[in-house]
């Protein structure tokens, strides 16, 4: 296998973005990352989304990038596994480029959600869960994270407003984000006086859906100029791992054993162990997910993970910084893009180019994201070639 490294990142504003398209905003990510790759032009293309059949009417999705792209004559397809695709795109362009299949590729995720009502984006989310035995029966997946939050305080009793410390780390680090949706810090009191969305989740436990694009260009190093402007960060772990999609097939719903199981992979890849990340981008569409994934990948112990969020360990200063850029809380929600904003923002930490938002002297991060409450679950170590 050959190693491969991020030439290029590229990202738009994340937000309700009325006046582009979902084709312009996914173009506009991949030119940014091919400018900043020196003009460096993919041979394939994978496309993470996870929506637009449903809200944008519009399958066939890469090939409409590439095209729109002036791409033309490249290898290009889409890539869904709903919360996870764009972790899954980065994982198909680095394994085109780490066999030799290509020399370069380009990982795009673009998702577009404002065009439509609350109740249609809320229907279409509901198609990642199990249809049959789920979504027919009314579960969202804000419904789901609502049944594990209240199944974790049965479990383990932790006190009132426990998970409050991730939205507000978030929010913090999203302030100083000019790509974030929200640019406005929180105090935990404001947490404990948000509306209730679905018991006991509130308001700030939850991820906002929102319109983004994000783009990786990954190549081999040799192949980039000796005098390459940018730190060269290497993917050095990949992995994806599946688990039941319905949450009542598990033995244990509070047990995120694809979480465990891809950290350990991707980690085992890279030669490192978890507690050598000097960042954790983790998926924190709700609250919960945060405690249950550090929990997951064994940092922290199970029924504490929300522990970790409550005395500073977590912040930009703190043992494991997490969010950095403000997460998806904070930064948004763009559905099938969200893990390659986290690898961008992830690339920019280890490039030390993350302005206020940088945590200082980091050299290796840990990416993740996850399609449904872990039913898949997209990991990737990123490092910096010294």
């Amino acid at each position: 296998m050959h190693e491969v490294v991020i030439a290029g990142i590229g990202q738009t504003a994340v937000g309700e973005q009325w006046d582009i398209s979902l084709r312009e905003m996914a173009f506009y990510a991949l030119e940014n990352a091919r400018n900043d790759a020196g003009g460096l032009r993919p041979q394939a293309l994978y496309l993470a989304n996870m929506l637009a059949p449903a809200l944008s009417h519009q399958s066939h999705l890469a090939t409409l990038v590439a095209d729109f792209s002036g791409l033309q004559g490249i290898e290009a397809f889409s890539v869904e596994a709903a919360g996870a695709s764009g972790g899954a795109a980065l994982r198909m362009a680095y394994l085109a480029v780490a066999s030799g299949a290509v020399d370069a590729a380009a990982a795009v995720g673009v998702e577009k959600m404002s065009d439509q009502t609350v109740t249609n984006v809320t229907a279409a989310e509901a198609t990642t869960t199990d249809s049959d035995y789920e979504a027919e029966q009314g579960l969202t997946p804000t419904a789901a994270a609502s049944l594990l939050m209240r199944r974790y305080q049965y479990e383990f009793d932790p006190p009132p407003f426990a998970f409050g410390g991730f939205p507000v780390i978030a929010h913090a680090n999203g302030a100083t984000n000019r790509n974030a949706m929200f640019q406005k810090a929180i105090k935990p009191e404001l947490y404990q006086r948000g509306g209730m969305v679905a018991d006991p989740i509130n308001m700030f436990d939850v991820a906002p859906a929102a319109d983004g694009a994000a783009a990786v260009l990954v190549t081999r190093p040799e192949l980039l100029p000796k005098q390459f402007v940018h730190p060269l960060v290497r993917i050095s772990g990949s992995s994806i791992v599946t688990d039941t999609l319905a949450l009542h097939d598990r033995p244990d719903p509070l047990t995120f054993d694809a979480v465990r199981l891809s950290v350990d992979r991707a980690c085992a890849m890279a030669g490192k162990l978890p507690s050598d990340m000097d960042l954790f981008e983790l998926f924190d569409a709700f609250s919960v997910y945060g405690a249950l994934s550090l929990e997951a990948a064994g940092m922290a112990e199970r029924g504490k993970g929300w522990e970790l969020a409550q005395n500073g360990k977590l912040s930009l200063t703190g043992k494991l910084p997490i969010s950095t850029f403000g997460g998806l809380k904070a930064r948004g929600n763009p559905g099938g893009a969200t893990g390659l904003y986290q690898a961008v923002e992830a690339a920019l930490q280890l490039r030390g180019a993350a302005g206020p938002n940088q945590v200082q002297n980091a050299t290796t991060a840990l990416i993740q994201s996850m399609g449904g409450p872990a039913s898949t679950v997209a990991t990737h170590v990123l490092d910096l070639i010294s």
